[in-house]
């Protein structure tokens, strides 16, 4: 009888195939599927009780995200750690192409159209930027942290792309990219006062950045103070979202049975506002089950963060986890008018290929800091302490 070693005696780079899948974490996987079949069953909903045509190519989105998940996680992990800096070079480029020679919807320059699929270069550099970020601190010392030169790279890093998707413009993922900079930043130990005066910098140059905006973000802002004062133009989106959750009371009108949705009244209900559609179909109810779910993923993540032994995978499932977080909040936020409408979707739910696609590249990454959380790697290089 062969007798094995306990996995966490184990070199977790020396794994096989076969026993990093008998590590993957069956409870996250489990919750990511559930909040998969929630958006597989709205986007039926939103088109009045059929598959086609949102619902079918979500489900089947889904399923190749499972792929893309299972296939990073399965990556040896120092990989990740070596062509950190490569991806992000990558992203980089692909977010300069998109400025010269993009595909240009609903008024915005976003997208490189691949025939099969529109790449979304600004949704691929939240996970670009997460490893570049965990890869350059993740060689440093609590002491060159606390150096206020030591952060002028990474905060290059931050700045440059997050400048680049606001020209395009994007302002919620430039606002995502900033914040996922900013709490890599807090994680990795730089000082609350540094982020207190960012802050103040920040706060001074608002009517210089207010200069910067387009006439529909600006607007944006201004119907958010007082959405009454366009209810038929620019403040239609929320005012008709913020009917379609009070109709939804705290049971809801049922299951393909909201008037806001059905009845078109509610624009954009399978993407950015379908948040908006659970909550007029299935009430306070409704939401507080999909909020559940979401909150189960989040202390999953930061569970996996902080049992891993090495501050690499510690940063990744920070930023992962803290991007899933700014993905959710944003958007309920957005729907519910405590914040802008700026256009970001809610992960797994909303009809979107490259934001799916993104969110399970981030969760593969996850899973492999799990599967990795006893590898320790040594500070100034890629072999094992």
């Amino acid at each position: 009888m062969r007798w094995r070693l306990p996995l966490s005696t184990m070199r977790r780079s020396e794994m096989s195939i076969g026993e990093k899948l008998q590590q993957l974490n069956l409870g996250l996987l489990l919750l990511i599927a559930a909040v998969g079949a929630v958006g597989v069953a709205w986007l039926y909903s939103a088109a009045g009780g059929n598959m086609e045509p949102w619902s079918m190519r979500h489900a089947i989105r889904l399923a190749v995200g499972f792929v893309f998940l299972i296939v990073v996680a399965m990556v040896e992990f120092r990989v990740w750690l070596k062509y950190a800096y490569a991806i992000y070079g990558i992203t980089l480029v692909l977010l300069l192409y998109v400025e010269v020679a993009g595909e240009i919807g609903m008024g915005a320059q976003r997208w490189i159209d691949l025939k099969f699929i529109q790449l979304q270069p600004s949704e691929m550099m939240k996970i670009a930027l997460v490893l570049a970020l965990a890869r350059y601190f993740h060689r440093l010392s609590i002491e060159d942290v606390r150096s206020p030169f030591t952060l002028v790279v990474p905060a290059a890093m931050t700045l440059v792309p997050a400048g680049l998707v606001l020209s395009q413009p994007d302002l919620g993922t430039a606002a995502i990219l900033l914040m996922l900079g900013a709490g890599i930043f807090f994680v990795a130990g730089v000082r609350i006062w540094k982020f207190a005066v960012i802050a103040v910098a920040g706060l001074s140059a608002l009517p210089v950045a207010w200069s910067f905006l387009r006439d529909y973000q600006k607007d944006r802002i201004m119907i958010f103070l007082n959405p009454s004062n366009d209810p038929l133009g620019a403040g239609y989106h929320i005012t008709q979202s913020k009917i379609a959750f009070g109709n939804g009371g705290v049971f809801g009108k049922g299951f393909l049975g909201g008037t806001q949705a059905q009845l078109k009244f509610l624009p954009e209900h399978h993407t950015d506002f379908i948040f908006t559609m659970i909550a007029e179909e299935k009430g306070l109810i409704g939401t507080l089950a999909v909020l559940l779910l979401y909150t189960l993923i989040l202390v999953y993540g930061y569970a996996i963060a902080y049992s891993s032994k090495n501050h690499f995978g510690r940063l990744i499932a920070v930023g992962m986890t803290l991007n899933l977080f700014l993905y959710i909040f944003i958007n309920m936020a957005m729907v519910m008018g405590l914040i802008p409408v700026v256009g970001v979707p809610l992960p797994m739910i909303s009809y979107g290929g490259t934001a799916m696609i993104t969110v399970m590249v981030g969760f593969g990454l996850l899973m492999s800091v799990y599967i990795n959380r006893d590898l320790k790697i040594a500070q100034r290089g890629f072999g094992e302490e």
